[in-house]
């Protein structure tokens, strides 16, 4: 039997309230769903084509129906149209172009139309439901929530957040961790993404912050401040580090993380399964922090080359296994913990790798100088590497050297010019059988190398090079001047070959160097677009004239 909508006033307005008490949304947007229903049940009774309105008295639990009609002098759509005549009655005073309302007797909803009505207040309750769920989790990135697992989905775990429910994905799980229905976890909430299906909150139990958090739980002087986790880095189940300061000079950063017979730090360790966690000084200073996280291997130094951004660490024999860890853990978590690529090397073959290239760059200064053997192997001794760095340092500086005076010292520099303009001149005779053009070599910037680099890699003009986005041209890096005279360029060494990003990463071009040399290739496009917007404007006036005489 067929029921009235208007039959019951307090059972709508009860079940608008207990709906948003029990989804825990606004009561208002269930009473606005609640007149959606009423609207679409009405439309399905009277038509379609009306335009029907539903309000209900969220105090009262009134219903009105009515319909909006707009006054016309001539009555073209008899569902949304009056005339004046017909307006008079509804309204009085109506005038043409008004829009008047039209009230409309409650109607009874069938099972179908009841079903109907249903589907659509449940819709817009799911998707405020949804809406209030990303807004509440939406900021809470970073942080350490507890959920009980609702089930494990093809090695995903679906975790019920009591408001929401949040996954951790295989990759962001703790290897071999068994996770049963019903059990609680602590996870990090790693991010929330907006979705059709409502909002998907990714949660980790393998990211170093969820570690970093762990610890600001269990050790108060991290949560008031006073203790700082500068950096971590995780093998999730298996080992990690931590690199700790004390911004209070009275207390131990490493002492107070342990905890009382290391109490803290075996709270930590159990809830991420047994992971051995090693708790480091962090230090300013590269070389220190690098001798810290490599702990418990011995160091006997350590080699910063700022060129390429990497640390030698050189280690007795009998450390070396230590130093590098099982399948390389303990120098791979070391890296992730300073920033750095570190290479380990044993005292030997540090030794080995210091003769070679002793005996190398005395070689290369021995013929590209002229000079006899003990002269190139003092200059090594003394730090110079390149010709670049004899040809452009401070005369002041290369006369210092022992045994040196200022006439050797400016011969030096002589012969590392010449030397230099040797090299510029054989590589221009390869740039131009390579056929790039003499055009590419007034751009700032790019050398006669760096030209041969182009037209082996087929860039051979203006346009070819005009075409290429900076990044196709650069490798992204800092630029890293290792002696500067006042009126001589910056001296780099060439990057690595797998450090490259573009056609001329070698060099170490800065991007704003690679902007301006992209700019340069592309002036001429400028300049034939001016000299041909004159001639077009020529011949418009040509034309014109021919016009008018005719």
């Amino acid at each position: 039997m067929a029921t009235p909508i208007s039959a019951n006033k307090a059972e709508l307005l009860a079940i608008a309230t207990a709906v948003a008490s029990e989804k825990m949304i606004d009561k208002a947007i269930v009473i606005e769903a609640m007149e959606e229903a009423i609207q679409k049940a009405a439309r399905a009774r009277y038509g379609a084509e009306n335009d029907i309105r539903a309000k209900l008295d969220p105090m009262t639990g009134d219903l009105r129906l009515w319909r909006v009609v707009e006054v016309v002098e001539e009555v073209e759509d008899y569902f949304k149209q009056v005339d004046l005549k017909q307006a008079e009655k509804l309204q009085p005073g109506a005038a043409v172009g008004d829009f008047i309302v039209d009230p409309l007797p409650p109607v009874d909803l069938g099972r179908i139309d009841a079903q109907s009505a249903k589907q659509v207040i449940f819709q817009k309750v799911r998707d405020a439901e949804r809406e209030r769920q990303y807004e509440e989790f939406k900021d809470r990135a970073g942080e350490v929530i507890t959920g009980v697992i609702k089930s494990v989905e093809f090695g995903h775990v679906i975790v019920n957040l009591g408001r929401a429910e949040g996954v951790i994905r295989r990759d962001q799980q703790i290897p071999r961790e068994a996770a049963r229905v019903g059990e609680r976890i602590r996870a990090l909430i790693l991010k929330v993404e907006r979705n059709n299906r409502g909002p998907q909150i990714f949660l980790s139990r393998a990211h170093p912050e969820f570690m970093k958090k762990l610890f600001a739980q269990e050790v108060p002087e991290i949560y008031d401040g006073i203790i700082e986790i500068k950096t971590g880095a995780r093998d999730p189940g298996s080992r990690a580090k931590i690199g700790v300061i004390s911004h209070d000079s009275s207390i131990d950063p490493v002492g107070a993380c342990v905890g009382m017979k290391g109490s803290r730090v075996q709270a930590v360790v159990q809830e991420l399964q047994g992971e051995k966690i090693d708790i480091i000084p962090w230090s300013e200073d590269t070389a220190t922090f690098v001798v810290n996280a490599l702990q418990p291997a011995t160091v006997s130094r350590v080699v910063l080359d700022e060129d390429e951004g990497r640390i030698e660490v050189v280690v007795p024999d009998d450390q070396l296994s230590l130093a590098i860890g099982r399948r390389g853990q303990n120098v791979r978590l070391a890296s992730q913990l300073t920033g750095h690529q570190i290479d380990i090397m044993t005292e030997e073959e540090a030794s080995e790798k210091r003769s070679k290239e002793f005996a190398e760059r005395s070689k290369m200064f021995e013929e590209e100088l002229d000079v006899d053997e003990t002269l190139s192997q003092l200059l090594v001794a003394e730090g110079f590497a390149e010709l670049e760095e004899v040809a452009y340092v401070e005369l002041s500086e290369l006369a210092s050297i022992e045994g040196f005076d200022d006439e050797l010292a400016e011969e030096l520099q002589s012969r590392a010019t010449e030397a230099l303009e040797r090299q510029e001149e054989a590589h221009r005779s390869a740039r131009r059988e390579l056929g790039v053009e003499d055009d590419l070599a007034e751009i700032p910037h790019l050398t006669e190398e760096m030209l041969v680099v182009l037209g082996k890699a087929g860039i051979k003009t203006l346009d070819d090079l005009a075409d290429l986005a900076t990044d196709e041209l650069i490798a992204k890096r800092r630029d890293a001047p290792r002696r500067r005279n006042s009126d001589g360029p910056p001296l780099r060494r060439p990057q690595r070959e797998q450090d490259k990003g573009g056609v001329l990463g070698a060099f170490g071009l800065s991007e704003e160097q690679g902007n301006e040399i992209i700019m340069a290739a592309r002036a001429h496009w400028f300049e034939d677009e001016e000299e041909a917007a004159p001639a077009a404007n020529t011949q418009a006036e040509e034309a014109a004239d021919a016009e008018s005489s005719q």
